[in-house]
């Protein structure tokens, strides 16, 4: 009997620690079973903060920030995104003389505006014609011709002022190495004037900093975009010579492509701005000259390194093609002189504005081998509201020729104009390290801005 109860007993114990087991193991699965769930929740969530972040990005991408409409005319548009827009024509005042909700557009739907004289409207969108989402400006402009040119010019830009490189140190006379301007100036800064006078250039700032007596000076620079005066004490190198220990430059020269002569002899080009090559700042001109060039050599383009074309330019009078008075983040602009008019010896163009070009066949006018002519490109994409404004367009060269001679875009040809079935669309700015034959290109109207 007492081996029966004993035996029971165990068959019980061991019951117990089997169901203890399983309840362990039950416990674990549950766990398990709730962690996998909560994975897959947080998955799904990401995922669908992920769509609706993408999907607010291909809407927003495809509202331009700002609509060009020729004047006197009807434009078409076809945006298709589910959203409305409201209009709003903004006095000089800033007060809307519009009713709210008085003119409203279904932007899911192609549309047809039509125009009246140059003006300046507002559009509200709203998507699903309840959440507010961006503010477009309609810019109703006068239809232009322009003369595409796509000939190789050589440029000098003078800044204003000098433009500070960089500072560092220099062995002085007593106390070692030394740097006054460390902490004090830095690169893109613009000394524009000294002890109060105007800064002519960079010769002028080094004559009148080493005859400077050792005086404290005061340096007036404009630092992103605001003016102040700095001072800094000069300390005599071991030649016996003042300095403050800055590297200044007070010009910039290159080669380009002219992109365009207006009706007024007025030409833009590049389709991008002249930046300093140490400061990648835009570079703040006093004035600038374009001149006369010819292409001496072509380096071809290969994955990894970009190609160029290299100009030879000569700074002589006879060979000034104009006066730039404008180096913008859009390109350079000026006023052309009768050499440079008689350039343009193409047949006038109407611009076309973004929304009306497409992906497709387009061709690039540009001089390689001493011709200027029309060479087949293709555009890929078409970025309607780009955050870079030289990058709207997205190209690939496609001419035989062209691919041979240069092997698609290269340096120098920043600024050759951009043809699609007749109209003037834009101009090339960049090229793909990674693929020459690929590149970027600014729209037109951008330019024209």
């Amino acid at each position: 009997m007492k081996l029966w109860i004993t035996e029971t007993e165990k068959v019980k114990r061991q019951a117990e620690e089997e169901a203890v087991v399983i309840l362990q193991h039950w416990r674990q699965k549950v766990r398990r079973l709730r962690l996998y769930r909560a994975c897959l929740c947080a998955v799904l969530i990401l995922a669908c903060l992920g769509l609706m972040g993408y999907s607010y990005y291909l809407v927003d991408s495809s509202i331009p920030s700002v609509i060009h409409v020729r004047a006197e005319s009807e434009e078409s548009l076809e945006l298709s995104i589910p959203a409305r827009g409201e209009i709003v024509n903004v006095s000089r005042q800033g007060n809307s003389n519009i009713p709210d909700g008085a003119v409203t557009i279904d932007l899911s739907r192609p549309l047809t505006l039509k125009t009246g004289n140059a003006d300046n409207l507002q559009m509200q969108v709203k998507l699903f014609g309840i959440l507010p989402f961006k503010q477009v400006g309609i810019r109703v402009i006068e239809d232009r011709e322009l003369i595409p040119v796509g000939v190789p010019i050589g440029i000098y830009v003078k800044t204003e002022g000098v433009l500070v490189v960089g500072t560092g140190e220099f062995a002085s006379q007593g106390a070692g190495k030394v740097s006054p301007a460390k902490n004090i100036l830095k690169s893109g800064d613009y000394v524009i004037k000294l002890n109060g006078t105007e800064v002519t250039g960079k010769d002028d700032f080094i004559t009148r900093i080493e005859n400077c007596g050792g005086e404290q000076q005061i340096l007036t620079i404009r630092r992103d975009a605001e003016t102040y005066d700095v001072r800094i004490k000069p300390e005599r190198d071991r030649t016996g010579k003042y300095k403050i220990g800055v590297w200044v430059r007070d010009n910039a020269q290159g080669v380009g492509t002219m992109t365009y002569i207006d009706k007024n002899g007025n030409f833009g080009a590049l389709g991008h701005g002249i930046n300093d090559v140490d400061t990648s700042t835009l570079m703040e001109m006093n004035d600038g000259t374009l001149y006369q060039t010819e292409i001496i050599s072509i380096r071809k383009g290969a994955a990894g390194q970009p190609g160029e074309m290299t100009g030879m330019i000569v700074y002589s009078d006879e060979r000034i093609l104009g006066d730039i008075t404008s180096n913008s983040t859009r390109g350079i602009f000026g006023k052309c002189n009768q050499k440079a008019l008689a350039l343009g010896t193409e047949e006038a163009l109407p611009i076309g504005l973004k929304q009306e070009i497409e992906k497709g066949p387009a061709q690039i006018l540009c001089t390689v081998d001493g011709t200027t002519r029309y060479y087949d490109i293709e555009i890929t994409e078409i970025h309607l509201d780009h955050d870079n404004v030289n990058r709207g367009i997205e190209l690939r060269v496609t001419d035989p020729e062209l691919l041979s001679v240069t092997g698609g875009i290269v340096q120098g040809m920043s600024g050759a104009p951009i043809i699609q079935k007749g109209k003037f669309v834009g101009a090339v700015t960049h090229v793909l390290v990674q693929d020459s034959t690929r590149g970027y290109g600014i729209f037109i109207e951008n330019m024209l801005e």
